[in-house]
């Protein structure tokens, strides 16, 4: 495992693709699971994976313009500072609030993730597309906050203790773990990133 000041300007490229997969695919799950009980918010998952494609589209051009064809598996796990995810496909029914949230805690990670490498970056171009996607990224955390509002309004309100309810199984609250992320509410919830 490395440390995220010991990497190249390459493998913080090759880690951002990674991350962007991963999302991609995450929000595709999230979107699967949630397209029966609340259509809308699915909806609004499926755009976010369609935006975070772009992000890799977007990454892949300038890795490719900068360091050629071969890009190297480098995963979160790979480096220190990132918080561990569990995988969605063991979580079985998918509540709304624990996606959202989820969604959310993503999307501020990888914002601090890459505003914490382009402070790295010494090449213009890399410095500006991981600026760029830092603030993209920060539009998306609050996409994902502002997705259980949309879930009242269209159940005039109804909806809110569904929308509350979290994953089955796994418990919330100060002190506690905070649905399938295991995370400490009480804790920095991006690793490294959140202070950078």
């Amino acid at each position: 495992m490395k440390s995220f000041d010991s990497l190249s300007e390459r493998e913080i490229l090759a880690l951002a693709i990674s991350l962007e997969e991963e999302d991609a695919r995450i929000f595709d799950d999230f979107a699967e699971g949630l397209k029966e009980s609340y259509p809308a918010q699915a909806q609004q998952f499926a755009q976010l994976r369609l935006s975070e494609d772009t992000h890799r589209h977007r990454l892949l051009d300038l890795y490719r313009s900068r360091f050629g064809e071969h890009v190297p598996l480098i995963r979160r796990e790979d480096v220190r500072g990132f918080v561990k995810r569990r995988p969605i496909w063991l979580v079985r029914p998918m509540g709304l609030n624990a996606a959202r949230k989820a969604a959310e805690l993503m999307e501020l990670e990888t914002k601090r993730f890459y505003e914490a490498a382009a402070r790295k970056t010494t090449d213009v171009g890399t410095r500006q597309l991981l600026g760029d996607l830092a603030e993209e990224e920060r539009h998306h955390a609050h996409a994902a906050e502002k997705m259980a509002q949309t879930e009242l309004s269209e159940r005039g309100g109804v909806g809110a203790a569904a929308a509350a309810v979290p994953l089955a199984g796994h418990p919330t609250g100060a002190g506690r773990t905070d649905g399938w992320l295991g995370l400490n509410a009480g804790a920095a919830i991006c690793g490294g990133f959140c202070h950078a």
